[in-house]
């Protein structure tokens, strides 16, 4: 009785609504669904064994009534770890600027949130662009990619740091305002990817236009309430994928396409080059819920080949 009590209260803070991250929870646990759906059942059994070694196994499955859920809800409820340790007092905050910035150690204690985006800088009016970041999603994506295989003699517990941190960024570099940051006279130190302008929805709260993407697939969610949204009619496993772009591997690629969508959607007006509040279209938010649906189903598609490739 008392182990089931435990292990109900871990479910519950599993669970508990916490911070934003890209996608927001529903979004990354989505993806992860419908790529884990691709996959061989051996490609699964790798991954079941590589996630083991995290210490939030036991959290992931928290509500799995079989052992097929059980390892469903590990690998989708992992996609979100990297934004977990955020607020995790065990892990560090660190700086881009730190030696430890690129460093690839299995479960270090550091945040590195600079790794959930590549900004690829742009000015829309001429302004000063500043030298751009030495470390980013892509450049660790592209790491982690050929760390993952058994061939690349890296110890298991890596080869786990590395799948957890690739079920997230996959979809962190398929949403378009992770992959750039826009200066303009008005703000000439930069938007950080959309984080100052301020946008009002229809559903008329005034929110910063990068969390506005971020939730477009929802807020925070359990990995039931995820895969149920994204099973259902009209959900993100209904939109189909181009056969060809789901063969583009290369994170570099992945973040040039985000950048080009931020730059044709994200910005697109009535969106201005300040951060006063501007209210948004229907047309806007149409396109919106249009691009992002398209680029998270992408993300699905190429997280699957990733880990098939990585692990066959």
């Amino acid at each position: 009785m008392k182990k089931a009590v435990a292990i109900t209260l871990l479910c519950l803070i599993a669970f508990a609504p916490g911070r934003a991250s890209a996608w927001w929870d529903e979004g990354h646990m989505q993806i992860a669904y419908l790529a884990y759906k691709r996959l061989d059942p051996a490609i699964k059994d790798k991954i079941d064994g590589l996630l083991r070694l995290n210490p939030d196994y036991q959290v992931w499955t928290c509500g799995a009534l079989d052992e097929a859920s059980r390892r469903t809800y590990a690998f989708v409820h992992a996609a979100t770890w990297a934004d977990d340790i955020k607020t995790k007092s065990e892990y560090r905050e660190d700086r881009i600027t730190d030696a430890t910035a690129g460093q690839n150690v299995a479960y270090d204690k550091l945040k590195h949130s600079y790794w959930h985006y590549e900004d690829i800088l742009f000015s829309p009016d001429g302004t000063t662009l500043p030298a751009p970041d030495p470390v980013d999603a892509a450049k660790m994506a592209k790491i982690m990619i050929a760390t993952l295989p058994v061939a690349s003699g890296a110890p298991d517990q890596l080869r786990s740091y590395e799948l957890v941190w690739l079920l997230h960024l996959v979809g962190d570099l398929h949403q378009p305002l992770h992959a750039i940051a826009r200066y303009t006279a008005e703000l000439p130190h930069g938007d950080r990817g959309g984080n100052a302008e301020i946008v009002v929805p229809a559903t008329g709260e005034t929110i910063a236009l990068h969390a506005y993407w971020d939730r477009l697939f929802g807020g925070y969610s359990s990995v039931f309430g995820a895969i149920f949204d994204a099973d259902d009619r009209g959900g993100l496993g209904s939109v189909a994928v181009d056969p060809d772009a789901e063969k583009v591997l290369d994170p570099d690629q992945w973040a040039q396409e985000s950048f080009e969508a931020a730059k044709s959607f994200a910005y697109a007006q009535p969106v201005g080059l300040g951060s006063s509040a501007v209210q948004l279209t229907r047309d806007y938010e149409t396109n919106a819920r249009n691009v992002a649906r398209a680029r998270a189903a992408l993300a699905a598609a190429r997280l699957a080949k990733v880990l098939d490739a990585a692990l066959r």
